[in-house]
């Protein structure tokens, strides 16, 4: 049996025709689950081994997958088919453009990250500053409107008036460093996030070091930094070798000078000083 475990608030609230066009697809027997509401600890013992799991939705759906299952211990085959907004997930495992992948392999001896005392895996990236703030921003928009959040245009809107740059310090593998005037200092688990920001183009997912990858930009020049910015979605922002720092370790914490909103694979967290994120 197939069973297809559906997020329809992916992709703005607006994913049910893509659901409804990758069951369509199915010839063989299947059963829909929305994820949402869904106990994990009472569905998947039900499962036989040869049982497949489709999760059909966005990279918040796998994120949120990682930390209720127990997927180092799952048996069960796991796909997943691409019905988000950003699909940053996708973008760096699927380079054939296939919207469907099998995941096992990469749900498994997941990074964490800390914070506030809490802990969580992720599976593409925790963004902290001016990338936080734009999901931040992003939040507040889809409380107004069903349109579709623009996060470019809500970047160079930060970039150039509304995000404070901050003071970070970084510490990796126990050496630290301070920058001032940080846009934003990412820890990267895979080379995507931001709807296709190639913010870590040298990170591999599945190095046998198990390393994450800090990119720490920072500017005090704000057209300056803004014309530089656009780089990103081409992988080419660690050209800019005076605003562009690149730390590569096991162990990375950060911390602010003051609150920044922070995301993790998409998902916001408001008001957070400082994150350790664990390879």
């Amino acid at each position: 049996m197939k069973y297809v475990l559906f997020n329809e608030l992916s992709n703005n609230n607006s994913a049910k025709a893509t659901i409804e066009e990758y069951t369509k697809s199915l010839t063989e027997p299947f059963e829909a689950k929305n994820v949402i509401g869904l106990d994990y600890s009472s569905f998947l013992p039900t499962l036989k081994p040869e049982d497949v799991i489709v999760l059909v939705g966005g990279d918040g759906t796998i994120q949120h997958f990682i930390n209720d299952v127990d997927c180092d211990a799952l048996k069960n085959e796991v796909w997943f088919y691409a019905a988000g907004t950003g699909n940053d997930f996708l973008k760096d495992v699927a380079e054939d453009g296939s919207r469907l992948v099998q995941i096992n392999k990469y749900i498994k001896n997941l990074p964490t990250v800390e914070i506030n005392g809490e802990t969580k895996k992720f599976i593409n990236g925790i963004g902290f500053g001016i990338d936080g703030w734009c999901c931040e921003e992003g939040d507040k928009q889809r409380t107004k409107s069903d349109k579709p959040v623009n996060y470019t245009s809500i970047a160079i809107n930060g970039l150039l008036f509304k995000f404070k740059r901050v003071t970070a310090t970084v510490t990796v593998d126990g050496v630290t460093k301070v920058f001032k005037h940080a846009w934003l200092a990412p820890a990267m688990h895979g080379r995507f996030y931001g709807g296709g920001m190639m913010i870590a183009p040298e990170q591999d997912r599945l190095n046998q070091d198990k390393t994450l990858t800090c990119v720490v930009y920072t500017g005090i020049s704000k057209l300056t930094s803004l014309i530089c910015f656009p780089d990103i979605f081409k992988g080419q922002l660690q050209k800019h070798k005076k605003k562009c720092t690149t730390i590569v370790g096991h162990e990375i914490e950060v911390s602010f000078d003051r609150p920044c909103a922070l995301q993790i694979d998409g998902e916001t967290v408001l008001g957070v000083t400082s994150y350790k994120a664990r390879g």
